[in-house]
């Protein structure tokens, strides 16, 4: 890539870091107000406390408040640099939500595009399961008579299924493109990972390798949420292994968005699953072929023992828990089953390589069985093995689920992430507690680290108020009611689990009668629905996902409900924490808590003109949190004890 490409001109005298420092200058000082934008002395710190990131192709926490614009910050660096290593730098945002508020057309991509002139190369690359597996679509409508799913035939591109030629093929099947299927619906036709895409015959003509390719070829920038970035990861050098290209290409610099959820998308791509379900399924697709009646005794016997397994392990299970999560007693019981669940796994994989010498099984059905075996003795050996791992179960209504996960990934991630010698940027409002950044850096494996905190440039004080409610259960609901009814404009209410949001459906929400539209999280994909939101201006959008991320100004969104405080759950994942901690509550549970809870409170106020109320509901319990609570609230708040109003200042 030639250096016409970068957005400034770069003589023999000058370095690049010199020229685009220059060039950032010229940016603040000039251009920006030339179009009538506010020159922000916190926005232009930052910049420059970033350049050094860039430089020295180091890690940096940059902490900024709502409003100092550091997205935009971050793009006039990542994209120069770039262009002028010849490598695209990756935005990992949180989730999907990010993502697409982040390309949107009022987004600061576009923005950025509108106010400097500039043509930006940017491509998505969303999570495997964000796209429609034609295979399980084709399974999944041939047993059902779901109208919508039918639908979703008629969006499928003629070159699919025809005999176009390739140079006609481009990306479909993002999850984006089916806002009308709830998220239950989608998982019935999305990619899974029973799906063994390598083998697949459609591969070429597949939704996810044609976006896939798509954002490849990325000059500037590719987007991915942080379950993506992980997975590249964790899959990358196996990738290699077996001749395929690792799911992300090589980056000149990485920006983790919101990057204080980071860990907890490391240890979701390091779980390893394994269903009550999926055994049987895809030990059927061995029996449906011509195989040796040993074999296949042997897969009866194998079917009837991991029932006994699953058995054991919900015998042992904390079935008094409220989380979704139930964690697993490693009874010798279980570790009995699992013993010999695995010595019969290990001989049937022994008769299979004889099998497929006989030529008698499907190639594609023999691949994906072998791997999902292979994936089962690893659960296998983790759960009688390793005593450090964190191994829970997760029960619905239709199935069950056995998940392990290691204890910590802080060591993973300092060789595998935080060891390249490339600028990588944490980016987002809340990655310190009190400009303390050692918890985020310490639960990530990150040893050498820059940092800076920029506060927010509102006038707080005069733009939001925060009302905090000791209330009783019954009371909350009533009084939630009351708020959102009462409230002409566009409410948010944030809720610590589904659970709790069900809870609100179904018990208080019909009290609001028809009149106000209220969207919720799950019934439609999250992008859709929260673009309905936003032009719906007196409407209510319920979620427990959108903490951190949700950008919408003015009166769509003038009031924000914190149902509970955001402790985190009392799941094996965080007990792990708290067992391998001298101080619980005040390293895990507390710093968890006030950083989520600065995120949801940080979805009210989103430009200088924004103005809203907080209500945060309490329990009496709560009462011992208070002033850590005010202490990292905007303004000071008034605190509601039933008849009684406190005002703290």
């Amino acid at each position: 890539m030639t250096t016409k490409s970068l957005p400034f001109p770069l003589t023999s005298d000058q370095s690049f870091y010199e020229a685009l420092g220059d060039w950032i200058g010229d940016v603040f000082y000039d251009i920006l107000p030339e179009k009538g934008l506010e020159l922000r002395d916190e926005q232009i710190f930052m910049a420059f406390q970033m350049e050094q990131a860039f430089k020295k192709k180091s890690i940096m926490f940059a902490e900024a408040g709502v409003g100092t614009g550091k997205t935009l910050a971050y793009l006039l660096y990542t994209i120069p640099y770039a262009r002028y290593t010849g490598k695209p730098a990756i935005i990992a945002c949180s989730d999907e939500t990010l993502i697409e508020q982040l390309v949107k057309k009022t987004g600061d991509i576009q923005k950025l595009e509108d106010l400097l002139g500039l043509s930006i190369d940017v491509r998505l690359a969303k999570s495997r399961e964000q796209y429609l597996c034609l295979k399980k679509l084709d399974k999944t409508t041939a047993k059902s008579e779901d109208e919508d799913l039918d639908e979703v035939y008629e969006q499928i591109p003629e070159f699919v299924y025809g005999k176009g030629s390739m140079t006609s093929f481009y990306p479909y099947g993002d999850r984006k493109e089916f806002p009308y299927l709830d998220d239950d619906q989608w998982k019935q036709i999305n990619w899974d990972s029973l799906q063994d895409c390598l083998s697949c015959d459609v591969r070429h003509r597949c939704g996810q390798t044609l976006n896939r390719e798509h954002y490849r070829s990325a000059g500037d920038l590719i987007i991915c949420s942080h379950d993506f970035y992980m997975e590249h990861i964790w899959t990358k050098e196996a990738r290699k292994r077996e001749g395929q290209l690792p799911l992300l290409p090589e980056a000149s610099a990485v920006v983790f968005d919101e990057g204080h959820l980071l860990e907890f998308a490391a240890q979701k791509a390091l779980t390893y699953r394994t269903s009550l379900s999926n055994l049987s399924i895809i030990l059927d697709k061995l029996t449906s072929n011509d195989i040796r009646e040993k074999t296949l005794y042997l897969i009866e016997r194998i079917v009837e023992q991991h029932d006994e397994w699953f058995a054991s392990i919900s015998k042992h299970a904390d079935h008094e828990t409220t989380s979704e999560r139930r964690a697993i007693v490693r009874h010798e019981e279980v570790l009995t089953y699992s013993k010999k669940l695995k010595e019969s796994i290990d001989q049937l994989l022994e008769e299979l390589v004889f099998e497929s010498e006989l030529y008698m099984i499907d190639e594609y059905d023999l691949k994906i069985v072998e791997e999902y075996l292979e994936q089962v003795l690893f659960s296998l050996k983790l759960l009688v093995e390793d005593d450090g791992a964190i191994i829970w179960l997760e029960e619905d209504a239709d199935d069950e689920t056995l998940v392990i996960m290691p204890r910590l990934v802080e060591d993973i991630l300092r060789e595998e992430v935080f060891s390249k010698k490339i600028p990588t940027i944490f980016s987002s409002a809340t990655l310190s507690i009190k400009e303390d950044f050692s918890y985020l850096a310490n639960s990530l494996g990150i040893d050498q680290y820059d940092s800076f905190s920029v506060s927010s440039p509102f006038d707080y004080s005069n733009a939001m108020s925060v009302e905090i409610h000791f209330i009783d259960e019954f009371e909350k609901g009533q009084k939630q009611v009351q708020l959102l009814g009462s409230h002409d404009e566009g409410s948010l209410i944030l809720f610590n689990a589904k659970e709790d949001q069900d809870l609100y459906r179904y018990g208080y929400a019909p009290e609001l009668g028809q009149d106000i539209h209220l969207y919720y999280e799950g019934d439609e994909e999250i992008s859709t629905l929260v673009e309905k939101f936003q032009h719906d201006h007196s409407s209510v959008l319920s979620s427990y996902h959108l903490w951190e991320g949700l950008d919408i100004p003015g009166s769509s969104l003038s009031q924000v409900i914190i149902d509970s405080l955001p402790f985190p759950p009392q799941d094996p994942v965080f007990e792990a924490k708290r067992n391998h901690s001298s101080d619980p509550v005040n390293e895990v549970d507390l710093p968890y808590m006030l950083l989520r809870l600065q995120q949801g409170i940080g979805r009210l106020i989103r430009t200088s003109s924004d103005k809203g109320e907080v209500h945060l509901f309490l329990c009496d319990e709560d009462q011992k949190w208070l002033n850590e609570i005010e202490q990292i609230l905007p303004v000071k708040p008034v605190i509601n004890k039933g008849q009684s109003r406190i005002n703290r200042d």
